[in-house]
């Protein structure tokens, strides 16, 4: 049997941390927003993307019912997969806006 030769390298803290995206004291990295976006143009756009999702599913939908050869069962599947998840996430983020607006709007001031 051969014995293996094991070099371990010393711990570098601060590369690790780095890769982390934290600073040497434990707090994340400040990145600014690529392009500045707002909260109302991600949620906008996040929107926008579970639309896309959908209403790909459904063409890919017709398709199928349509007997159209190019268009898999899978890959119909996987797509309403995406679109279902797509917009249960949209939902629960409808839900707890919602439930944060009532609570600042119940606060005592």
């Amino acid at each position: 049997m051969r014995a293996v030769d094991l070099k371990l390298k010393p711990f570098d803290f601060a590369s690790a941390v780095a890769r982390a995206g934290l600073t040497p004291q434990g707090q994340p990295v400040a990145k600014a927003a690529p392009g500045g976006t707002s909260f109302a143009e991600a949620m906008s756009s996040a929107l926008k993307s579970v639309s896309t999702q959908q209403n790909e599913a459904s063409r890919l939908q017709r398709e199928v019912q349509l007997d159209n050869p190019t268009v898999s069962l899978e890959e119909t599947m996987v797509a309403m997969q995406k679109a279902q998840i797509g917009f249960q996430a949209t939902l629960q983020v409808r839900n707890r806006l919602v439930s944060a607006y009532s609570e600042i709007m119940n606060m005592q001031v």
